[in-house]
């Protein structure tokens, strides 16, 4: 399994220093969580539903009609290699690792590409996968070059196995008008920030959100696919019935219709991280990018950085291709102080 952040219980047997004296700034996970209220009982003790008020609750939130709801977006990431033959795929690099791994474990061709060559070279991939904002450096896809607005809805997905067939041509199958697409698959697991309509996906284009990150929900292991129907039925056969379990469909409901809420984060997120960005800089280490969840720093001796902190109780996320580290939200002024005093005893 691949490198990842939030393993605190790891940092505690390794450095020796009590869990409650550590702060975790190894993911992207807002340190503001949505308040859970109480689950109802009948959430724990019936089977999960399809047939409750989650996917109005999430149309609503995205602004998309056509969503699967999955568990986590990790879950998409897996599947979808899973839904095509051998092909060739360009993935986003620097990125989040676990798309190339998952197109490689399927068996396919996959090259590492910088944004810029990603999106000029669509021909000479059958899969591309985008990563915006970018998860460890906060890069975007420009506007103008968005697969989203890159192509026109398609006509009602119209393209379809069941449509009329002219004489002596053969019936394809959904297997094959979903092979035969090109697919841009975008990963905006931290687009909650700046969010838009989705647009009724075109096809061909797979978008996948997560809760974890905006919501502070990690734990719950929710997000969606907005994608044509032909794809999302293909991945809900593959995922099998009950993706989600009932406490998490609940609390996912709730949270996806707290407008209020949705105002207040957004605010207090976007003030706390730019005041992260400045702890760095004026610390000696000035971010090379990030969002309104995380900060990128790139440095040469980020692997030193990285376990010096590390010795002070304080855990962030190492890169090493190129060297950086990633550092998430502090959850209140004390932490970003200690952050900020622990960089200038280590750095010159």
């Amino acid at each position: 399994m691949l490198e990842h952040g939030g393993r605190i219980a790891r940092a505690v047997a390794h450095y020796g220093i009590p869990r409650e004296q550590w702060l975790d700034l190894s993911t992207g996970v807002s340190p503001h969580a949505w308040p859970v209220p109480p689950i109802p009982a009948d959430a724990w003790h019936r089977l999960p539903e399809d047939e409750d008020d989650l996917l109005d609750a999430a149309r609503a939130y995205y602004g998309c009609e056509h969503l699967l709801a999955v568990a986590g977006t990790q879950a998409a990431i897996q599947a979808l290699p899973k839904l095509r033959p051998r092909c060739r795929v360009g993935v986003l690099a620097p990125g989040y690792a676990e798309h190339a791994h998952a197109w490689r474990r399927e068996g396919h061709d996959v090259a590492l590409l910088p944004m810029a060559d990603l999106l000029a070279r669509a021909e000479d991939f059958d899969v591309r996968v985008f990563i915006s904002p970018n998860n460890p450096t906060g890069e975007r896809i420009p506007a103008g070059d968005h697969p989203v607005g890159a192509h026109p809805v398609s006509e009602s997905f119209s393209r379809s196995a069941t449509g009329p067939v002219a004489p002596g041509e053969r019936r394809r199958s959904q297997g094959e008008l979903l092979h035969e697409r090109r697919w841009d698959i975008v990963d905006e697991a931290f687009a909650d920030m700046q969010p838009y309509a989705f647009l009724q996906p075109r096809e061909g284009l797979i978008l996948l959100r997560s809760i974890g990150k905006f919501f502070g929900m990690a734990g719950a292991r929710a997000g969606f696919v907005a994608a044509w129907p032909a794809l999302l039925d293909a991945l809900r056969e593959q995922l099998g019935p009950w993706t989600l379990t009932g406490p998490t469909r609940f609390a996912v409901t709730q949270a996806l219709r707290d407008t209020a809420w949705h105002r207040s984060a957004r605010d207090r997120l976007h003030s706390e991280s730019a005041a992260l960005a400045a702890t760095l800089a004026r610390s000696g280490l000035p971010p090379s990018g990030g969002t309104d969840l995380f900060q990128y720093c790139l440095h040469p001796d980020a692997t030193r950085l990285h376990e010096a902190l590390a010795r002070r109780g304080i855990l962030t996320r190492l890169f090493t291709d190129p060297p950086a580290l990633r550092l998430g939200l502090p959850p209140n002024d004390a932490s970003l102080a200690r952050l900020g005093s622990a960089l200038r005893d280590i750095l010159p």
